[in-house]
Parts: structure tokens; sequence; C-alpha cells
């Protein structure tokens, strides 16, 4: 039993060497950067009735063909996986790329056109894990959603507080703009772009003079100090992408369960040869036979 294990972990290791080899080749990822090219182009070219009808056919095995090449590709990948399937799971863009590709053999989504488009369409964004630069920018994007998130409850208690106290203050005057809370953070949102804010302090400074202090309080918050928090958010995640990027490039630490099964297996290699030097040292010599005189 041990010797078959020991042979279905060479065969994994030889997959696993083999496949991966394949899979860091320049024109691999050339390929699969070609195929959601071409993927892309024939969503487009789909989008004109006229010539859809025209080529159905033509377009269609091209579809069938192009899931073909993305299939492959996946199924490289983790074989390129096969000594430690474990890691392919711990790359997220395996994991999409695993379910957008069999997501499209499931009947009850590859009868539906609209969702079908879409995980075609989702096929595009895996550009990201070819493009270096672009992968970093979508993982900093994933990095800056939890400070985003922080930013956003900021933001809206901001804008409740303003709101309330704009509508405490010109309701009367401009029922237009600060009817109602609604009114009031609507147009509070208008301005935190400076859009109409000329307007907005001229119609104030008919009500009251205090309503500059209202407006260049708001502005200096929302437009100027919200916008360097989320700016730094953005930079922060970048940096996080980027340091992450560097380490996923770098040589890769030794399995430790490998090397300790090769420890092993040299330990077990040892042992037997001592062991056969063992019987080699208890076999006596055979004494030479006598010579016959003539």
């Amino acid at each position: 039993m041990s010797l078959r294990t020991d042979m279905a972990n060479d065969r994994r290791r030889q997959l696993a060497y083999r496949a991966r080899l394949l899979t860091e080749e320049d024109w691999f990822s050339t390929v699969a950067v070609c195929a959601i090219a071409v993927n892309a182009i024939l969503l487009g070219v789909e989008t004109y009735a006229g010539f859809a009808d025209r080529w159905e056919f033509q377009l269609k095995f091209l579809e069938h063909l192009l899931l073909g090449v993305f299939t492959l590709e996946i199924l490289m990948r983790a074989a390129a996986h096969a000594d430690r399937p474990a890691d392919f799971f711990r790359n997220p863009w395996n994991i999409f790329d695993m379910v957008v590709v069999l997501s499209a053999f499931l009947p009850f989504l590859s009868e539906n056109t609209t969702v079908l488009r879409l995980l075609r369409l989702a096929r595009v964004i895996r550009t990201a894990r070819f493009l270096p630069q672009l992968r970093i920018i979508v993982t900093a994007i994933g990095k800056s959603i939890p400070g985003a998130v922080s930013f956003l409850l900021v933001g809206t208690l901001l804008l409740y507080l303003y709101a309330m106290l704009g509508w405490a203050s010109f309701a009367t005057a401009d029922p237009e703009h600060y009817g109602s809370l609604g009114r009031a953070a609507l147009t509070l949102f208008v301005l935190m772009t400076l859009d109409g804010l000329g307007d907005a302090v001229n119609a104030g400074l008919q009500i009251s003079p205090w309503s500059v202090l209202y407006y260049a309080s708001y502005v200096l918050l929302s437009s100027f100090l919200l916008v360097n928090l989320l700016i730094g958010v953005v930079i922060n995640s970048l940096e996080q992408a980027r340091v992450l990027d560097e380490e996923r490039k770098a040589p890769a630490a030794p399995d430790p369960e490998a090397a300790q099964e090769l420890r092993d297996r040299i330990a077990a290699a040892r042992a037997c040869l001592e062991d056969l030097e063992g019987l080699l040292v208890q076999v006596p010599a055979q004494p030479e036979k006598a010579g016959t005189t003539p």
C-alpha cells in the first residue's frame, strides 16, 4: 500500500511539474489574453442585430471554441497544483475563473441568454490576471472597500447633519431646495461636487449673512476633508496591493510537508543501505578451492 501511495504521489508531482512549466510560459498567457479579447469583440458584435443574425452559426462556433479554450486553461492551472490542491483555491483569481467557466456548463444558466451574456462579460475581467498593473488596481479596489464603507458612513452622517441644519434654517425661505430632509440632502449632495455653489451662496446671503459659514464649513468638510480621506484610503490600498503582488512574485518557500516527506524517504533509503551492508558483513567468505597438482 505504501509503495502504491508513493507511486501515486510521484505521478501527481510529475503532472504538476509539467503543467506548471506549461502555464508559466509567456505564450500560454498570450493565448488566454487573445481569447479574452476575441470574447469581448464577439460580445460587441452581437449587439448589432443584422450582423448577429447573418453570422449566427459562426458566432456560436467561436463561442463554443472560446469556452473550450477557457476550460482547457483552468484545467491546466488546476493540474499545475495537482501535488498541492489546496494552493489552487488560495488564489482568488483561480476561484473566479473556475466559477465563470463552470457556470457556462450549468443547464439552468446556459439556457438563459441574459445570464450567459453576463458570464461572458465577466470573462473580460479576467484580463486583470495577466496585466500586472491592472491586477494591482483591481486588488487595490478590493482592499479599499472596508475603508470606503467607513468613509460612506462618515459622509452619510455629515450629509444628514447639514441637511437637518439646512432644513431648520432655510425651509421657509427656500422650500424648493430645503423644504424637506430629502430635498436638503439632495441639494447638499449636488453641492458636494461644487456644482452651483455660487448660486447657493448668493441665495443664502439673501436669507441670512450667516449662511456663508454654513456653506463654507460644509464645503470644507465634504469636498476637501472627506475627499482627501478617500484618496488616502485608495493610495494605502494601492500600496498594500503592490506589496502583495511583489510577495506573489517572490520565490515561494519550500513546502514543509513535502520537505519532511523527502527527509523521511531519504532516511528510509539510508536504513535500507545500512541493512544491506550488515547482511554483506554477516555472509562468510567462501574458501578458495585447492588447486590440483599434476
